[in-house]
């Protein structure tokens, strides 16, 4: 009988996947149809959008701001190789 061995998920991961919503979608991009990047894609853009729509200018913003230590982050990662 040929049995095969899984690793254990990490346990920050399990808790992670366990969150409602965003668990929900991690779970599906890592596990599911390479293709659901892009319905993540149009998601986050769509709700950009509605909180343009709902808070005007702050909600243009305020979300590009709070990308700017992630983008920090990712071009360091990127100078160091």
């Amino acid at each position: 009988m040929y049995s095969e061995t899984y690793a254990p998920r990490p346990l920050w991961l399990r808790l992670f996947l366990a969150v409602p919503v965003l668990g929900w979608v991690a779970k599906d991009l890592l596990f599911g149809d390479k293709s659901n990047i892009y319905y993540l894609v149009a998601t986050l853009v769509s709700l950009w959008g509605i909180s343009i729509l709902r808070f005007g200018i702050p909600g243009l913003y305020i979300p590009a701001l709070c990308m700017v230590p992630v983008m920090f982050l990712y071009l360091i990662l990127i100078t160091r190789g």
